[in-house]
């Protein structure tokens, strides 16, 4: 969706509204391959990318064996992925997350899974399947926490009163049972990045948790992706002006496999922050998504171009 402020911007994916070349992005080494596991979350955040609630099922849960079907592919396409990873909505109101972790965790990839830590993952047979992964596979995954921001206040505000205490006491059973945690916060809070830092070390300190709060693949600070603010355009000749590379650029590196309610197959999504727009929608197999990605969407601007921002480590 293009926004009014941004009219007769990002119409055309080769040429911006000034007529010059629009910047594209080839997948040149791709790393990470991302399953959105289904929009259905427990919470209703303020500002979800995504639209994920209680309610939304826009995009359905992903089975167990449609991840095995793009493990294949990876391998038949000869990607060299090193890292699989789980977003939602909630991974883990999917009934099949924990037996898909292990799918990807046996065939020796690297498991990244997004979540609140709340009570879909603090299920007792959740939390038994995940500790049946744990001694064979625990230096493999990785869980990154929504902790929006460092205090109760302002991270309750976003996600609802008292999700901030159910989230750490996810955390804590994580952190007890030697469980590797990375961080995923926002600054759209008025401080700068270096006091939202000092901020997260002094969270994790008080809470005993293991995590880096200066290394950015580990706290993982994300702009707002605001539609509403004008944003540029990116075209072939900013590479150079702006002294970035498109191998800097998260659709240079990794895609994303959704399933659309409605839909008989997944398809392969160029960009995690695009689930919905059909323009973006590159087709059923990794095949189809071998193609360059041209930059025609505000999010591509400010949040990878401009903001230098990427969902993976």
């Amino acid at each position: 969706m293009k926004d009014s402020v941004n009219i007769g911007k990002f119409q055309d994916p080769y040429v911006t509204a000034k007529g010059e070349t629009r910047a594209h992005v080839a997948l040149s080494d791709p790393q990470t391959l991302w399953f959105n596991t289904g929009t259905l979350c427990n919470i209703e955040c303020e500002n979800c990318y995504i639209l994920s609630s209680p309610t939304n099922d826009a995009l359905v849960y992903l089975t167990a064996d449609e991840v095995s079907d793009y493990l294949d592919q990876l391998e038949e396409r000869n990607w060299g992925v090193r890292e699989i990873a789980f977003t939602g909505g909630e991974p883990f109101m999917n009934p099949d997350m924990v037996e898909m972790t292990k799918r990807a965790l046996d065939r020796g990839y690297e498991v990244l899974i997004l979540t609140n830590a709340m009570m879909p993952m603090q299920r007792k047979r959740v939390k038994e399947g995940l500790l049946s992964l744990k001694e064979r596979y625990v230096d493999k995954l990785t869980f990154r926490i929504s902790v929006d921001h460092w205090s109760e206040e302002l991270h309750d505000k976003e996600r609802g009163k008292g999700s901030f205490a159910r989230t750490i006491t996810g955390m804590a059973w994580l952190r007890d049972n030697g469980f590797n945690m990375a961080v995923a916060g926002r600054t759209v809070w008025g401080e700068s990045e270096a006091d939202a830092r000092i901020g997260y070390a002094n969270f994790y300190q008080k809470h005993h948790f293991d995590i880096d709060a200066q290394n950015p693949g580990i706290t993982v600070l994300f702009p707002e992706m605001d539609e509403k603010v004008e944003v540029p355009e990116i075209t072939t000749a900013c590479w150079g002006i702006l002294d970035k590379s498109p191998t800097q650029v998260m659709c240079s590196n990794s895609r994303m496999v959704v399933k659309h309610k409605g839909a008989d197959t997944p398809s392969v999504i160029a960009c995690t922050l695009l689930p919905y727009e059909p323009e973006f929608d590159m087709g059923p197999r990794l095949e189809d998504a071998e193609k360059p990605v041209h930059l025609n969407h505000p999010h591509c601007a400010k949040f990878c171009v401009l903001g230098g921002a990427s969902c993976s480590a």
